[in-house]
């Protein structure tokens, strides 16, 4: 069975030089430790939901809420990511909602009625924290007249500061990747309100994957986010460092989602 190995939650292309350069190092260091088929390279030619799914993956990043949800993922975390961004603690994030900057609109509420978009209906950043963000506004029936799915951070953006949506999630540490590399589209949106936090997305393996193997993924982690000599890949990254962790640690997803649910907004709508 070949492995692989993917990074894709936080790559976009102006970080694919360093993503490449901290799996090098992490692929050097497994090897050194015994791990068998480490690959090369990361898999940037498939879906993420369809690397995930997939019984040889050695390592990469996972979001917490399909995690949660989708009981046909077969993952375990090995850790939560610590990010250096606006919007972010320690081994939590937030979503930032965003609204074009010309919109006259100045609260949340005033936004009943418009156009939402989400990423996707299974993303916590995208979609589970904006839901724990209007819940409490939101009352009886719906909030939004239409939610558009766009398939990607960056798609929801662009369909906000195109006028083809009105409001939407965006992950913080994907806001500040698309702030930094592409202002031009950032340049466009106002931020309308933060979430609540929630854990970050946690680096996986596939639950298949042993116990020795697991052990040699959480050293290398340990040594990537210590190496001095990976600083400026890890800043490109917005990496601070690490906190190990279990499946336990999302456990804040779902207390998120449940609160929504009593709140009478059980669904993004």
């Amino acid at each position: 069975m070949k492995r692989v190995a993917t990074l894709g939650m936080y790559d976009h292309p102006a970080q694919h030089a360093a993503n490449d350069r901290l799996w090098g190092e992490i692929a050097r260091i497994l090897r050194a430790r015994g791990v068998a088929d480490v690959p090369d390279r990361l898999d940037r030619t498939r879906d993420v939901h369809a690397i995930w799914r997939d019984p040889a993956l050695l390592f990469g990043q996972a979001c917490g809420y399909p995690l949660l949800a989708d009981r046909a993922l077969s993952l375990r975390v090995l850790a939560l990511p610590v990010y250096d961004a606006p919007a972010c603690g320690r081994a939590t994030h937030a979503s930032l909602l965003v609204a074009r900057a010309d919109d006259g609109r100045d609260s949340l509420a005033a936004y009943r009625g418009t156009r939402a978009a989400i990423n996707d209906r299974l993303s916590n950043t995208g979609m589970n924290l904006f839901r724990a963000t209007l819940a409490p506004i939101v009352g009886e029936g719906t909030f939004f007249a239409d939610v558009i799915q766009t398939g990607a951070h960056r798609a929801s953006v662009v369909a906000v500061g195109a006028g083809a949506a009105d409001l939407a999630a965006i992950d913080g540490v994907t806001y500040a990747a698309l702030d930094r590399f592409e202002p031009a589209l950032t340049a466009k949106l106002k931020i309308v309100a933060r979430s609540p936090e929630s854990p970050t997305l946690p680096f996986v393996t596939a639950a298949a994957t042993s116990i020795e193997t697991v052990a040699a993924l959480r050293i290398a982690l340990d040594l990537v986010m210590a190496d001095p000599g990976l600083a400026d890949a890890r800043a490109a990254l917005f990496l601070a460092g690490h906190e190990p962790a279990s499946a336990a640690a999302l456990a804040p997803i779902a207390a998120i989602e449940a609160t929504a649910t009593a709140a009478g907004y059980p669904v993004l709508a």
